[in-house]
């Protein structure tokens, strides 16, 4: 059966340089490549488009749409103190989820929703 190798997120950002700033200083991600218009960045397996579109109706508009990926990461509690150390704004704090994960959320600059959760090992 055919399968998917791989994903990458494509996002339309307000402010290019903003968002890439965000992301590199505030995530960890690495710029791989960048045209005119665009950034391609990426940390471990996660790679993310950020395509400038300063006309777009940011996510921070859309509440409950605004998600936009959930990330499996191993050592989640890391990842958490290293994003709160980065002052990146927390939507749901660190957590373990009845759902067997342990999870927390955060929100970019352009409003988008981003959880990284951690499978607990029973």
């Amino acid at each position: 059966m055919p399968e998917v190798l791989g994903s990458t997120f494509v996002l339309a950002v307000n402010d290019l340089a903003a968002s890439k700033k965000f992301y590199m200083e505030k995530l960890g991600f690495a710029e791989d490549f960048s045209v005119e218009g665009w950034a391609f960045l990426s940390r471990g397996a996660c790679k993310l488009r950020l395509g400038h579109c300063p006309e777009a109706v940011p996510m921070s508009k859309a509440q409950d749409h605004s998600w936009f990926a959930y990330l499996h990461v191993r050592d989640a509690a890391g990842l958490y103190e290293e994003t709160v150390r980065n002052g990146v704004e927390i939507w749901h704090k660190l957590a373990d989820k009845p759902w067997g994960m342990r999870e927390f959320a955060v929100v970019t600059p352009d409003g988008h929703r981003i959880v990284f959760g951690e499978e607990l090992v029973a």
